[in-house]
């Protein structure tokens, strides 16, 4: 309807991508992964990137999201970032239960949570031996998380992750890391949301950049936290366009049509 030629590319076609106008990556980012040198390659050939670098590397670490965060004052539950010097003093400064996180952690994954020292000197342990931080935060309990997907500074749709029955995350999975279940998803229009919950959102999501975001916010003690600021955010048929139906893919794509005028129009070469 846009007049924009969509082609579903994959990580071979890295070579092609001077071919092409605007990159829209919709798979797990990571530093250390395709994702983003495709990333990299598509904002040097001056195409219109999202994700774009910049917020893989600030999204895809949680050490500095969380001095970000903190650093700007944005709510966020209490956090420490553990090495094995500090390790021995988490106990007392978050208490039992606590959350446990790798610095690259998604999709429910790398996170734990530990009820008492000994699980969580084991834990930390074996976290640290991969790498040299890790978070770890106080356990806010919540039958739902908040997701405010956002682009271009500007809310796109906002969700409640339940979480999964009888477990404490939105994501189940057993030991082996595969995923055993699920809870269930509700979104809500925009309009609709709690002004204060947007407001939170958009200041976290702001301090990254201007691109695709999904921001976990718990909405504990009358309060709003940041969990996380996602670059990628899942947007499922059926879930997150709930609200919007068709006019949140046609909401995206005006997005890229608007950058690629911008660009034509302020004479960036290709």
């Amino acid at each position: 309807e846009l007049h924009l030629a969509p082609e579903l590319i994959t990580k071979d076609d890295y070579g092609r991508l001077a071919e092409f106008d605007a990159l829209f990556i919709r798979e797990t980012t990571g530093v250390n992964h395709h994702t983003y040198r495709l990333a990299r390659r598509a904002v040097a050939k001056n195409l219109v990137a999202i994700d774009d670098p910049e917020s893989i590397l600030k999204c895809t670490n949680k050490v500095f999201l969380a001095e970000l965060l903190h650093k700007h004052r944005v709510l966020i539950p209490r956090t420490v970032i553990v090495h094995r010097a500090n390790a021995d003093l988490l106990p007392d400064s978050l208490g039992f239960p606590c959350i446990v996180k790798q610095p690259d952690s998604s999709f429910s994954q790398g996170v734990h949570k530990v009820e008492n020292a000994l699980e969580l000197r084991e834990r930390v342990d074996k976290m640290l031996e991969r790498s040299d931080l890790i978070i770890a935060q106080e356990f806010l309990p919540t039958s739902f998380d908040w997701r405010v997907g956002i682009l271009d500074r500007q809310p796109l749709f906002v969700s409640k992750y339940f979480m999964a029955s009888h477990h404490w995350q939105i994501i189940k999975r057993n030991a082996a890391g595969a995923k055993t279940g699920d809870g269930d998803v509700e979104t809500i229009p925009v309009d609709e949301a709690p002004p204060r919950l947007l407001k939170t959102a958009l200041k976290a999501a702001n301090l990254i950049g201007d691109g695709l975001y999904g921001v976990d916010i718990k909405q504990c003690r009358g309060k709003y936290y940041i969990i996380e600021i996602n670059d990628n955010p899942n947007i499922d048929a059926g879930y997150e366009d709930r609200a919007l139906g068709d006019e949140l893919y046609r909401k995206v794509m005006e997005v890229f049509l608007r950058r690629l005028d911008n660009r034509w129009l302020t004479g960036v070469p290709r």
